[in-house]
Parts: structure tokens; sequence; C-alpha cells
């Protein structure tokens, strides 16, 4: 049965996520505060910015007034920058007249409170407007999903009718989504993973290979399941799609821009050169510093995660920053 849904920012995540719920027959309205970039999806069906040669079907309606956005709708998918979804969440509170379904596929910690966004949704939208809280992660470039490439991902909520609600949405020949109750582990993986792919694209910058992604990906998600458990996640789910599937392909792909950063800034260039030269949002610059923060409020030890962070925010050389890494004292595996 067809569903009217508000999807929340029009970059090239939250458009392909509208191209999927369109080609499954519901109801879509994109919005985004840009009024030229709104005028181009409505009149030439088109977003030229972020997914260039990808054309829309022209029932996917833009939106700058939120309100009208959001009328009458069943769901509403939030896909906007992280340092954005409290403001965006307190907007969309004002003008919800009815209770819908608040899903979200986004990833990262907020800054200042290293909240989960899912946490931050909680805050702002008050309970009586919501149904459900759920989130859309996993193994994901929109790149590929906009061509139909073959995608998995999940979808996680302490409501399980809500995750198989928004699951039912997506599902089609080339869009997979399964099922999962541990939205601490979800959203902890999708966010830590882009701290990882830093480092990956790092080490492609300074000539290593395969070897060294293999050790830094492999640690890397000790150190994403080791926080995470310490805020209640299931550890198994750092080994299914938003854990371990996540990683691997934010960190094996140049679709990344956490992966292109890092490639930058293992080449040589400092952060301010490397957020200029990508024009979007890198979501592990701003997570790295709040699991860093993180990892010492727990004294939970994070090597990868704390090199990384001396990069960007001490202006630590990489090549120290790795060399520092690799000659600490031995220790068991675990």
């Amino acid at each position: 049965m067809s569903k009217k849904i508000a999807v929340l920012g029009a970059g090239s995540w939250g458009t392909a996520l509208a191209m999927v719920l369109d080609e499954n027959g519901h109801d879509v309205r994109l919005w985004g505060n840009n009024v030229e970039q709104m005028s181009e999806i409505n009149n030439d069906h088109c977003n030229a910015r972020y997914l260039p040669e990808i054309q829309l079907s022209k029932s996917i309606k833009g939106f700058t007034d939120l309100q009208l956005a959001v009328e009458g709708v069943d769901v509403v998918l939030l896909v906007v920058p992280t340092k954005a979804m409290r403001s965006v969440a307190s907007q969309l509170a004002d003008v919800l007249t009815s209770p819908v379904v608040i899903a979200h596929a986004s990833k990262g910690l907020e800054q200042e409170t290293h909240k989960r966004i899912s946490e931050v949704l909680e805050e702002e939208i008050p309970s009586e407007l919501r149904t459900s809280v759920v989130v859309l992660s996993g193994p994901s470039h929109a790149e590929e999903v906009a061509v139909k490439d073959i995608t998995t991902i999940t979808s996680a909520s302490t409501n399980p009718a809500g995750a198989a609600f928004i699951q039912s949405l997506f599902m089609n020949r080339y869009f997979r989504v399964y099922t999962n109750e541990d939205i601490i582990g979800v959203e902890m993986g999708a966010a830590l993973k882009n701290i990882i792919a830093v480092g990956a694209g790092a080490l492609h910058g300074l000539g290593y290979g395969d070897n060294a992604k293999a050790a830094l990906m492999t640690r890397g998600l000790a150190e994403i399941s080791r926080l995470g458990v310490a805020f209640g996640a299931q550890p198994l789910t750092f080994i299914g799609l938003s854990g371990v599937g996540d990683l691997i392909v934010t960190c094996t792909s140049v679709h990344s821009r956490n992966w292109r950063a890092g490639d930058l800034l293992g080449k040589g260039h400092n952060l301010q050169e490397v957020l200029d030269n990508m024009g979007m949002i890198v979501e592990g610059v701003s997570t790295t510093k709040a699991a860093y923060e993180l990892a010492k409020q727990k004294n939970i030890e994070m090597p990868i995660t704390e090199a990384i962070y001396d990069v960007l925010y001490n202006k630590t050389d990489v090549k120290e920053v790795v060399s520092n890494l690799m000659t600490r004292d031995g220790k068991a595996e675990g």
C-alpha cells in the first residue's frame, strides 16, 4: 500500500533513498532549504550537485516549506548532517500535527553532547508526535543505490513493528533490508566506522597496501565494538551489516568522502585544505573528536581513534602516528 513519506535532506543519500521509495510506489516529498536545488528537482528532475547524470522521477516533488512537506505524511525520514539534526528535528516538531514514524539515515554523534542521533530525535520530537524512532543504516553508497546496484542495509528500532514497517517501505529487487532491535549498536557502528575510513584513506595516501588496510579495519572494528558495548550495544551487531559491512564499504571505496578526506591527509594536505577541497560534510572529522572524548570518559583504549584525533586536532604528522601505532608494546589480540 502506498504511503506518504517526507525525506528531509536532499543530499546524495537523501535523494537516493527518495528514489527507492518512489520506485516502490510511495508518494515522496523531498525537502531542502536551497530554493534553486528544489526548483531543479521539480523542473529538471535532477540533483546535479549531488547525483550528477542521474535522472529523477517526475513524481518526486521538492519542497522548501517544511510544513507543506510533512503535511499528511505517514513517515518522516531525516537525512541531514549530524550537526543540523537537532535544529531540523526541532523545526519538525513545530509543524507536525499528528504522530508519524520518525526515521533517520544519517551517521554520526552530536559534537557537544556526544549523543546518538535517535537520542537527539527523541529529545526534540515529543512522544505524542512519533509512533517509533527507526534507524536506517548499513553498507551503502548513494551513487550505487541511484543506479540500482544491489544493496543490503538494516532497519533498527527498539520498536520491532516500526523497524518492520520501514523495512516494508524500502524492500525491492535491488534494495534489501534486515531488521534489528539493537539501535545503539547500529548507530554506534554507523558513526564510528567513519573514523576508521579516514585512517584507511590516509594509509592509501601514504602509499601503504592491502596488508595495512586489513590491519586497520580489523583493529578498528575491535575499537568500535569496545566503545559500543560500553554504551549498551550487543557485540554481535558489529559483525553485521551496520558494523563490519559498513566498515568495509567505507574503507575501500572512492565514493566514501571520509576515505577521500583521509587520502588527502596522507598526501600531505592539512585539515582545512581537505575540508575546503571536499565541499561536503565529512562526518568522520567531528565523530573522531566525540569518540576520543567518550573513550577517555569510559577509560577505553582506542589507539587508532586517538592517532587519527592527533592528526586532525593536534596537527601531528600522519607518518609519525603510523610509526607510533606500530611500535607500541606487544599485547594479546582482543
